[in-house]
């Protein structure tokens, strides 16, 4: 007996199937491929004419009984060792979409996927998915970027709106659009200045009707916030998207409440007296002004970071307020009961522990409300070193969200 004959099983020529994948030719036994049926090669070998043949393939070689595809043979080493092993791997080096499309394209589904690589294809596919979504909301520069021809075309006053679009969004198309940033920072930076000295007491008595120095450039400010909203809106290739943008909302709130306090301070003492609540509407409003602050968000890329960064690690975020959230009244009650009986104690309330729990998890510590006991002080250590690792944890994972998106931008440029 020779060697080989035992552990090696040489198959006869008419049960090998000749398969050409992208150049790359593969003999492989046809109890093999029938394993599972549902799959395209099988299928295959159960057609009875050359037209079935070739809806399930690009060409066939009758001659040589060879199966042709015009597809990628990296993905068909996976699709093949499936076949013979029945474990099927993902490629790392390949695009997660483009694997997905090659996978169902053989007839496979995800599930035929080993553990080890279901997790890994869908955390990549759902980091994709959503950096895809963001190519529009990021920034100026990506909301230009996508802003394609395609995108204006066949609209009304495309190339009109499509040169006010990248004018107002990207500084960088033009020395106008420049300019129209720069423009638009001082006079955000203008707004705030004056938003600051009207809160100082011998100029709260100014009101928009006055027409003093301080109200026309207010008023100013407000024109061209109004102004640039308007054209921006009219320019978007998409307004109700454009208005659905966290950026957008934030600039309509920074000047619509100036329309409704101005009307407000238009009405008569009469009219006044109908409404209810007057006053406290307008200091709601009123507040509102601080929205111009967050302005600057549009013209700043270490706030967009900031802000896309929170977007990026809200899992994170979210585990370390549910954390502080279990926190603040377990050591609120424990540190209750403690010092309630002590005479000295600020802890008299649970409200009062409460608002030290708070201070004491998040590691701020004011001092205004501290136990006085030993017991106390012990549920105090506890409740700080508690708070430095719950603070702790997520600060890795956020990091390293805000480097990767640092790391996209550089990559585009």
């Amino acid at each position: 007996m020779v060697y080989g004959q035992v552990f090696h099983h040489e198959s006869n020529e008419e049960d090998l199937v000749n398969i050409n994948v992208g150049g790359i030719r593969h003999k492989v036994e046809r109890c093999i491929l029938l394993r599972f049926p549902n799959t395209r090669v099988a299928q295959l070998l159960q057609c009875c004419s050359i037209s079935a043949i070739l809806e399930l393939c690009d060409d066939y070689n009758p001659t040589e009984q060879e199966y042709y595809f015009d597809r990628s043979p990296q993905v068909f080493y996976c699709v093949l060792n499936f076949y013979r092993t029945g474990h099927f791997h993902a490629l790392e080096e390949l695009c997660v979409f483009c694997f997905i499309q090659e996978m169902e394209y053989w007839g496979l589904c995800v599930k035929d996927l080993e553990a080890c690589c279901f997790d890994w294809l869908f955390e990549r596919k759902y980091k994709k998915e959503k950096n895809l979504e963001n190519v529009c909301d990021s920034s100026p520069e990506e909301i230009s970027a996508a802003s394609s021809d395609l995108t204006f075309e066949g609209t009304w006053c495309s190339d009109t709106r499509k040169f006010m679009w990248q004018t107002l969004e990207d500084p960088g198309y033009s020395r106008c659009a420049k300019g129209l940033a720069v423009l638009s920072i001082v006079i955000i930076l203008t707004s705030i200045v004056a938003m600051f000295v009207h809160s100082m007491p011998e100029y709260r008595h100014i009101t928009y009707t006055d027409f003093s120095v301080l109200a026309c450039l207010e008023i100013t400010c407000i024109i061209f916030f109004t102004v640039e909203f308007a054209l921006r809106m009219f320019a978007a290739p998409r307004p109700w998207k454009f208005l659905r943008n966290p950026l957008n909302i934030i600039d309509l709130a920074s000047f619509l409440p100036f329309y409704v306090i101005l009307a407000f301070e238009g009405l008569n003492e009469k009219d006044r007296a109908s409404l209810v609540n007057v006053e406290e509407v307008v200091q709601i409003l009123q507040v509102m002004r601080a929205f111009r602050v967050l302005k600057l968000a549009r013209h700043s890329e270490g706030v967009r970071a900031f802000g896309e960064t929170l977007k990026d690690s809200h899992h994170e975020v979210c585990r370390l307020l549910l954390f502080i959230a279990v926190g603040i009244p377990f050591f609120s009650t424990l540190i209750y009961y403690i010092e309630k009986d002590d005479a000295s104690s600020t802890m008299s309330s649970f409200s009062n522990c409460c608002w030290w729990a708070i201070v004491s998890l998040t590691t701020v510590g004011y001092g205004d409300v501290y136990p006085q006991t030993l017991a106390g002080r012990i549920v105090a250590t506890f409740c700080i070193l508690c708070g430095l690792l719950v603070v702790s944890v997520p600060i890795s994972a956020i990091m390293d969200n805000f480097s990767k998106y640092f790391g996209k931008k550089n990559a585009k440029k």
